[in-house]
């Protein structure tokens, strides 16, 4: 008897091989059966009709941020709700596993924008753990809605072995016994099941609290001794370097491809960076995106990733509170002014402003922002007459610099300005092009970060949208199948995680999609309340694309609903240690009678 039957839905199996119509029967968590006929159904057995839809492996988010929401809120539903089975955390050099909380609240907050409070909180609260292994521990004991994979932030262990003070110091030198207490560390975290490490240079990520506020990550104070090191563990242990190079004059992304290379007989490192985009601040850009990956991994033997996101990078903000002013001096300086009052002081401020117009004329200046208020509309202000209307359209009609006209927006409505701009993949044809690139990742949605700027939860799906809009046109870029194998067993693999696949004896992770609901609803953005961090976040909502989740053979969501009690009085979920199986169903997490 099995517990689940997916019925007459069309299957695809995560290997990019062609679908095919089968029943998949389901017990103890595995799929146990992929069967052309129709299979017989138990008194107890939960009947799934999937005519019409297609069966898909749970999709993987290889890019979150919900080192802090996973403790408070463990089954993460905005990325179940779309078919995620798998998620990945520690990114960007950012985990909860070694530092204080205080310190972990610091450099987390900030350049994830998420309160500072509500991360120190959920830490005080829930924190048990004292070493990677401890963390993996607790983690595991939480009712957790998808699996959890997660890297050590390399701003994390630095902290922990170096304090914050002489984390964030350009002078400080680590000795030879700190340094021999990082990889340790490292290698704990990877005895642990864990990924691999997470790092950053670019120094436009700034901390937060009181002491230290906007010094850089503490990552990006570290030298080639201290990286050769960890580095050298990554290497022999066959484990992931997450990261992302500086946008400034002094690029060093070269020294990534340097680690990642498997040359002069020595293994490469297998290396993942953020991000292959589209830049509407540097068009060119792109090309190099595309090819530099795939011509190093073949001529020089790395073994290289882009994280890419595969859908318009387009961010919204409330006021000025945006991580891209980071990028320059008059917006770092607005930002590092936590007080009100304080900050519209500045903003006010003739020399100020003359410095801010400055730097936004300046073309020449590193930028991930294009900086142009006349692509930055304006969504939401107490002034209705502004809605609709860019930045630079206001400033038009008054006669001012478009800064002026902003600066006088934040002043007078605060956060009940809110404004949009997109930043990257605006053209369609290189958006195809990055998301069929070889030498390119589905992912970088950082989902559980900047809950007021953007929402990627979907992307997955707004991806499937597009190959299947292409397909109805005649103008295909990319196959289902193959679209599909991206989203899921290609990511798992690569990662060295038992997830991705949806064949016979793999673990019954999957997503049921209605094709008709692939439709414009995807691309849709909506706000809703999150109380866990005392705020409204954005989020997508398009529940007629997704017809059920499962999670280790349970469905936890069907019909646009939750299963009752799902992620706070049980889950489905487990952590998967990487080069490891998984398959056994969690079976303490699971509601009575599964």
């Amino acid at each position: 008897m099995f517990d689940t039957i997916v019925r007459d839905g069309l299957w695809f199996d995560g290997t990019g091989a062609p679908p095919q119509r089968r029943d998949l029967g389901i017990r103890n968590g595995i799929v146990e059966v992929v069967s052309a006929e129709s299979l017989d159904a138990g008194g107890d057995t939960e009947v799934i009709d999937a005519a019409g839809k297609w069966v898909l492996p749970g999709f993987v988010d290889v890019h979150t941020h919900y080192d802090a929401e996973v403790l408070a809120q463990p089954g993460l539903p905005e990325s179940v709700r779309h078919g995620v089975t798998t998620v990945f955390i520690g990114n960007c050099s950012l985990s909860t596993i070694l530092a204080s909380n205080a310190d972990c609240a610091d450099f987390f907050s900030r350049v994830e924008a998420v309160p500072r409070d509500a991360v120190h909180d959920v830490l005080e609260e829930h924190r048990d753990w004292r070493s990677p292994a401890e963390y993996v521990a607790a983690v595991e004991r939480l009712p957790l809605g998808p699996n959890v994979a997660g890297f050590l932030g390399h701003s994390d262990l630095r902290t922990a072995v170096l304090g914050l003070d002489r984390a964030v110091t350009r002078d400080t030198k680590p000795s030879a016994v700190e340094i021999e207490r990082m990889r340790t560390l490292l290698e704990d975290a990877i005895d642990a099941g864990m990924l691999g490490m997470s790092s950053m240079s670019n120094t436009l990520d700034k901390i937060d609290g009181e002491i230290y506020r906007s010094r850089s990550l503490p990552s990006t104070y570290a030298r080639g001794k201290e990286f050769r090191a960890l580095n050298g563990v990554l290497r022999r242990r066959r484990r992931i370097l997450q990261s992302a190079p500086t946008i400034n004059f002094r690029p060093n992304v070269w020294k990534y491809f340097a680690a990642s290379s498997g040359l002069f007989r020595r293994p490469a490192l297998r290396t993942s960076l953020l991000s292959a985009a589209d830049s509407k601040a540097y068009p060119p850009v792109v090309y190099f995106m595309m090819y530099a990956a795939p011509l190093l991994n073949r001529f020089a033997r790395t073994d290289f990733r882009w994280q890419h996101l595969p859908v318009p990078f387009t961010v919204y903000a409330d006021g000025i509170d945006l991580v891209v002013f980071e990028e320059f001096g008059a917006g770092a300086a607005a930002l590092h002014l936590k007080d009100e009052v304080e900050r519209n002081e500045l903003l006010r401020d003739k020399e100020y402003r003359r410095q801010f117009r400055k730097d936004y004329d300046n073309k020449f200046s590193p930028r991930i922002w294009h900086r142009n208020f006349f692509d930055a509309t304006i969504v939401g202000c107490p002034d209705e007459s502004v809605i609709g209307k860019t930045i630079g359209q206001v400033g038009r009609e008054r006669g001012l610099h478009p800064v002026d006209a902003y600066l006088d927006m934040v002043i007078e409505y605060g956060r009940k300005l809110r404004w949009r701009t997109t930043i990257a993949n605006d053209r369609p044809k290189y958006l195809d092009k990055l998301a069929t690139n070889s030498g390119v990742q589905m992912g970088f949605g950082d989902a559980g970060a900047h809950l007021r700027n953007m929402a990627f939860y979907n992307y997955h799906l707004r991806l499937l949208e597009r190959v299947k809009a292409a397909q109805g046109k005649r103008n295909p870029f990319m196959s289902l199948e193959r679209a599909v194998h991206r989203l899921t067993g290609e990511l798992a693999e690569w990662y060295g995680l038992d997830a991705g696949y949806l064949r016979q004896g793999d673990r019954a992770d999957l997503v049921i999609i209605d094709p008709a609901g692939l439709d414009q609803s995807v691309h849709g953005l909506h706000e809703n309340a999150m109380p866990e961090f005392g705020l409204t976040r954005m989020v997508n909502r398009n529940d007629a694309a997704v017809a059920a989740t499962l999670i280790n053979g349970v469905t936890v969501y069907r019909g646009g609903e939750f299963a009752t009690g799902f992620g706070a009085e049980w889950g489905t979920g487990q952590f998967l240690r990487t080069g490891q199986s998984a398959r056994k169903p969690a079976e303490r997490r699971l509601p009575v009678g599964r």
